[in-house]
């Protein structure tokens, strides 16, 4: 099977089982986990934080960030389709009692003015403005880049608002590798930052909030209050310092696939996509509309190849360090011949 699902998909290496087996471990509850304290420490000097804390997933991640920033009844301005809105499960009403006000956007880059006028004025009829979250790269944008420019934008109005600034960076890796940008200067603006080790990494499982030690010690109470504490977390931890050391770097040739399958997916004329706005790993194309987006991936599943069908008879594609370079093509094969044959029927 070509696994195009998501960058989730990876799994651990032959030498990343061998670091998971050597992991020296301890209870991280009391934080004598030697390997878990290794990584926050590497995590936190890689983004030019204070602290870093492990958590299991990066949705309890951006969860504690909104915990430890915001007061019931606060407000948290955000786009309208980042993953904090749109696949958390309402957490931040449940867990802060918060509420959300989401920007429509087009590439998820919230306009600066929406954001002006959507930060509350001082009444007592109105929730109080408390916190900005930004999603770099975005994923239901397609893997979009948010410039720093921008970004440093928006924390000029998060200063003079008196607010705090998160970055849901799960697949932050992506836009350091595409831009250059090293993870501590795209890291500096914000107050909070969650990165994942299981998107395009290959860790099995983890994510890491970086931040202030203020806000880390009182998240690290959230984790608890939340279930995340973990004991012998050590084995975990280790396979996500391995992949931060080892598997960065192969990143921006996930990049390189996406762009080569779009340029190939583009001689379809069943197919609708811009070759140009793929700026990372992910790929979104649309499909002609009459057919029907169920029966073709389940036809691509039936060849060989794992997508994902959004509905709308759009689909997504995501890349990975362990698809080969060969699989592209075959990709593209797979796609093109069962849009040919459906529409056909």
């Amino acid at each position: 099977m070509i696994d195009l699902r998501s960058d989730t998909v990876t799994v651990p290496t032959k030498e990343m089982r061998q670091a998971i087996a050597n992991a020296v471990v301890g209870d991280d509850v009391f934080g004598d986990d030697p390997s878990v304290n290794e990584l926050q420490e590497f995590t936190a000097s890689l983004l030019g934080k204070e602290e870093a804390l492990f958590v299991p997933s990066g949705t309890m991640s951006n969860q504690i960030a909104i915990a430890v920033q915001t007061k019931r009844a606060d407000e948290v301005i955000l786009d309208a389709d980042s993953h904090i809105f749109y696949y958390e499960a309402a957490a931040p009403a449940v867990i802060s009692g918060v509420q959300l006000r989401p920007i429509k956007t087009e590439k998820g880059i919230m306009d600066i003015n929406e954001i002006k006028n959507s930060i509350r004025v001082l009444d007592d009829h109105f929730p109080h403005s408390a916190l900005i979250c930004i999603e770099n790269t975005h994923n239901r944008h397609g893997g979009t880049i948010i410039p720093l420019d921008y970004i440093r934008k928006v924390k000029e109005i998060v200063i003079q608002n008196k607010m705090s600034f998160h970055c849901d960076g799960a697949r932050l890796w992506n836009a350091c590798a595409a831009t250059g940008i090293s993870p501590k200067e795209y890291a500096e603006p914000f107050d909070t930052v969650s990165v994942c080790l299981s998107k395009g990494l290959g860790a099995p499982v983890g994510s890491l909030l970086v931040s202030s030690r203020e806000l880390i010690n009182e998240g690290r109470r959230k984790r608890k209050l939340m279930g995340g504490g973990m004991r012998q977390a050590g084995i975990i931890a280790a396979a996500g310092l391995f992949a931060l050391k080892n598997n960065l770097p192969l990143i921006n040739y996930d990049h390189q696939k996406a762009k080569e399958l779009a340029v190939l997916l583009s001689e379809s004329e069943f197919i609708k996509l811009d070759k140009n706005k793929v700026e990372t790993n992910m790929l979104y194309f649309d499909i002609d509309k009459k057919i029907s987006g169920d029966e073709f991936e389940q036809e691509c599943r039936n060849k060989g190849l794992l997508l994902l069908h959004l509905g709308n008879n759009s689909v997504r594609v995501v890349f990975h360090f362990q698809v080969e370079k060969n699989m592209i093509s075959d990709a593209s094969n797979i796609i093109k011949d069962v849009l040919n044959n459906l529409e056909k029927k």
